[in-house]
């Protein structure tokens, strides 16, 4: 099984469309709403997140602590987890 993490905000489209789809594909992840967190909470989430995505940008899909899938790919998704 992946250990999947998911960079979000709770008010993005693409980001609800991304844990849908995971949801849809029977995986389970564990998600960071990044518009949740506050002070020293936020900083570590946001230094994690640059690890994987520069840009910080949302939704930041973490697979195994090492592929990453930036936006909502629903195909690059499935690729990367139906290996």
């Amino acid at each position: 099984m992946f250990e999947l993490k998911l960079f979000a905000l709770s008010t993005c489209i693409w980001c609800k469309k991304t844990e849908k789809h995971l949801t849809d594909m029977g995986f389970k992840y564990d998600v960071v709403y990044m518009d949740k967190l506050a002070g020293e909470e936020r900083a570590q989430a946001m230094k994690e997140l640059e690890k994987f995505n520069a840009n910080r940008s949302f939704p930041t899909l973490v697979i195994d602590g090492q592929k990453v899938v930036v936006g909502f790919k629903p195909d690059e998704i499935r690729g990367a987890l139906m290996r």
